[in-house]
């Protein structure tokens, strides 16, 4: 079972390490807005952590502790660097700024190889945004130049690519071949996974216009495609296949919202060890024990279900792209939605913020994505709401004038008149802006 957070806080290095969880992913890419203070406190505090010098109490009266459980107790870290599409301003070579995927593998890799190894461990990574089989090949390329500089075997990194781009989906058997010294499994990237379809599909027709976010669950036939056809992959060339985000934050305030998603988290782990996972996501640590119960039952006392070949999946490239099967239409409560956390997310992200919890849910880059892009999409589709308006800019701008102003009252000082800026630009501009992180990281302080 693995939990997902950002390193750069440094409580919750030590929460996410005790959590409970057999995996740790160290996330420097959609859960990190990359200032460059939170690029280095990331890698400072897992130096730290490897260490085990990151213990700390809270400054002032009845300060509280964190410490580090006993070595055996914790989780393995797997860092996630960032995508190919950022570049790291602060650092540049020949006048040019140097992608943010090198930056932060390079860093980590460079302090950490020997130790880690030292510790009985490795340098283990998950890749992200990955869309062709020829990125697969230049990180092979990046893993063979960064071992042989720093000494160690060829083979000692291991790295797991998330599948959350529709084009991957295609090249899952390639993008295992060219890491093929280095692959230890595919995870599906279910978030990413759906912005990549609304981007890629954005304005291909009314077949591919997605309803609300939450109306589209892992039980939607393209979706069980593409999850069972990653478990299918990787169990034939002997990988790992890991689930995707349980994404619920547990209320301290409401027990029956607690038992409602809870529930739901329980029935989505079962799903997934039941079609042969061999491990999946949370993204807080209450939800650990529930995911667990649900591998432990399926998985009992082997450590994967890699004998599962799964001969019984058959799925066409028309299957990856059945969105017509769905049933549920866009809303007027899923574009009011997709305009709050599109707001609520932005604003945090300005202030340094990638991992935010909103309305129960903790939203990262891609969640925010999908926001955006559905608004794109809906306005530009011309799609009607179940209210029987039709989504226009005006509408967007009228909701997002509210949401604005709902935000600042409830919250305060902070970025809100940037965040609202920037969300009209990517989610009403003319030319769809691939990346909202692009340009909000011009904005970055």
């Amino acid at each position: 079972m693995e939990i997902t957070g950002p390193a750069d806080d440094r409580k919750m290095t030590v929460n996410a390490l005790n959590s409970g969880a057999r995996v740790w992913l160290a996330d420097f890419e959609d859960a990190s807005a990359p200032t460059w203070h939170n690029v280095v406190a990331g890698q400072l505090n897992l130096g730290d952590a490897y260490e085990r010098r990151i213990d700390f109490t809270t400054p002032g009266p009845g300060g509280k502790t964190y410490a580090l459980r006993p070595a055996e107790e914790l989780a393995t870290v797997v860092m996630r660097p960032r995508g190919w599409h950022l570049d790291e301003c602060h650092l540049r070579v020949d006048g040019r700024a140097v992608p943010g995927a090198l930056v932060d593998f390079g860093l980590y890799f460079f302090h950490n190889a020997k130790r880690l190894l030292s510790l009985g461990k490795g340098p283990y990574f998950y890749l992200p945004k990955t869309e062709s089989h020829l990125e697969a090949r230049l990180w092979n390329d990046v893993f063979l130049f960064a071992q042989d500089h720093v000494g160690v075997a060829r083979g000692t990194i291991r790295a797991t690519v998330l599948i959350e781009t529709i084009t991957a989906a295609y090249e899952m058997e390639e993008i295992l071949y060219e890491l093929r010294d280095h692959a230890s499994g595919l995870n599906a990237g279910r978030w990413d996974y759906l912005f990549s379809l609304i981007k890629n599909f954005r304005d291909a027709g009314e077949t591919f216009v997605l309803p609300d976010r939450n109306a589209v669950t892992m039980t939607a036939p393209f979706m069980r495609a593409y999850t069972e056809l990653l478990v299918r992959t990787c169990h034939k060339r002997g990988a790992h296949a890991i689930g995707g985000m349980a994404a619920f934050i547990p209320s301290r305030r409401d027990p029956q919202v607690n038992e409602t998603a809870l529930a739901k988290v329980r029935a989505d782990k079962d799903r997934e060890a039941g079609d042969g996972f061999d491990g999946s996501w949370v993204a807080h640590p209450d939800l650990v024990p529930v995911a667990r119960a649900s591998f432990d039952a399926a998985l009992g006392d082997r450590p994967h279900q890699k004998h599962r070949l799964r001969e019984d999946v058959r799925v066409s490239a028309d299957d990856l792209l059945a969105l017509h099967t769905l049933e549920a239409k866009p809303t007027a409560a899923g574009l009011r939605n997709a305009v709050q956390v599109g707001l609520r997310y932005i604003e945090a992200w300005l202030r340094g913020i990638g991992a935010v919890a909103i309305f129960n849910l903790m939203e990262d880059a891609a969640t925010a994505e999908i926001s955006r892009s559905q608004i794109w999409q809906w306005v530009n589709a011309g799609v009607v709401l179940d209210t029987g308006e039709k989504v226009t800019a005006a509408l967007v701008r009228r909701m997002a004038a509210e949401e604005l102003a709902n935000a600042a009252a409830e919250a305060g000082g902070g970025a809100w008149q940037e965040a609202h800026d920037l969300l009209l630009e990517v989610a009403l501009s003319e030319e769809y802006v691939d990346f909202l992180t692009l340009p909000a990281y011009e904005r970055l302080g």
